[in-house]
């Protein structure tokens, strides 16, 4: 198969889709990887480490898109990288298309078959592809919100772990999944007074199993939400519906009644965000303020760690990538049920349920789909 990775548009997006090693492995199996010319600059892997590898590299993305039959990338396609999509092409990579009807449009207007990382299961029910980003963002965000925290940065002036006689800050983390669990294995690392709010008793059993009577863990009622968001200096969202838009659990009345210079870190952005006065942000200007309360909304946190980032996402994603090389989108797919359940879009047709519900689409099964 013919393999495109073109460099990513996002606004300081550095990750790429596939580093040197498993630019190697693709090419030992028979397959050709096109490389944009400078996409793995930002992982420290030049073009000549790729030529290396077995790759060919060239010198635009419209080289990558015109000659691929499958891209793999990291983030969603902007808007002109989908206008270069075309019928029967294979796209692999993050889509988050919940909070997103223009993107879904332009998919579902490309003919392309589109597999969207961060809905492919395992036999858990877990979501193996968004966890090491899931781990990535959980530990940025406690780092963002120390940082945010700052006086200089908008925020209260409070130290994270405080000093001997001082106060820490109170951090709450809503959602105990894996960005929560390794959001607040940062907090409690650098000082933190540190809650979880969860609304699976098993998820705060494990929680407060792992790590002790450091963390107060907390069931998620609507009155315990409203009381610890009050009470809190940073509250990290940390909230996950697979597939679907992320449900807003802190209202703009809530936000309005909290400490000024409060922090608010939104890592569900990427699916709506659980805030109701969240937007999405960027890297160069990754905040802002609404009723004194500081806003961290960067919808693609993991970019800023690029390496550490691209690596472990290829770790979880290579496997995959080769079932599709080798066997073809179909085969793969009917081979693995938990690889379908990443189908977003095919030809047309949108094949994720919370997807098509959030649009107006008709659903259609992904089995449906590739057969029509």
């Amino acid at each position: 198969m013919r393999i495109g990775v073109p460099a990513e548009i996002k606004d300081h997006e550095y990750r790429v889709g596939l580093t040197p090693d498993s630019v190697r492995e693709l090419v030992d199996r028979g397959h050709e990887v096109s490389i944009e010319s400078g996409a793995g600059d930002g992982i420290g892997c030049d073009d000549n480490a790729y030529v290396e590898a077995g790759a060919t590299i060239v010198d635009d993305a419209a080289s990558v898109f015109e000659t691929a039959e499958m891209i793999v990338k990291v983030k969603e396609p902007q808007p002109e990288e989908r206008a270069r999509l075309r019928e029967g092409q294979l796209l692999f990579t993050y889509l988050h298309l919940a909070p997103d009807a223009e993107q879904t449009a332009d998919l579902v207007k490309s003919g392309a078959t589109c597999i969207a990382y961060e809905t492919i299961t395992d036999e858990h029910g877990d979501l193996p592809l968004l966890a090491p980003m899931s781990e990535v963002a959980g530990r940025l965000a406690a780092q963002a919100a120390a940082h945010c925290l700052e006086k200089t940065a908008g925020g209260r002036g409070v130290l994270m772990g405080g000093v001997p006689g001082v106060s820490p800050a109170r951090v709450v983390v809503i959602g105990g999944g894996v960005v929560g669990e390794n959001a607040i294995t940062m907090a409690l690392g650098l000082g933190a007074d540190v809650v979880v709010l969860d609304r699976d008793v098993d998820v705060l059993r494990h929680l407060a199993s792992r790590f002790g009577p450091a963390l107060r863990t907390v069931y998620a009622s609507m009155a315990a939400n409203q009381a610890e968001v009050l009470a809190a200096d940073v509250v990290i969202g940390a909230v996950l519906v697979a597939g679907a838009q992320t449900p807003q659990l802190v209202s703009a009345d809530m936000v309005s009644q909290m400490r000024p210079g409060a922090v608010l870190v939104d890592v569900a952005i990427d699916q709506g965000g659980c805030f109701e006065t969240s937007r999405p942000t960027t890297h160069a200007e990754p905040t802002y303020v609404v009723d004194g309360v500081v806003h961290y909304c960067v919808a693609n946190m993991p970019g800023a760690v690029p390496r550490t980032s691209t690596y472990a996402l290829n770790h979880a994603t290579l496997a995959h990538v080769i079932a599709l090389a080798d066997k073809g989108a179909r085969q793969a797919m009917a081979d693995d049920k938990h690889l379908a359940r990443g189908l977003n879009v095919h030809a047309g047709k949108v094949t994720c349920r919370p997807v098509a519900e959030r649009h107006g689409y008709d659903y259609v099964s992904w089995k449906d789909a590739m057969a029509g």
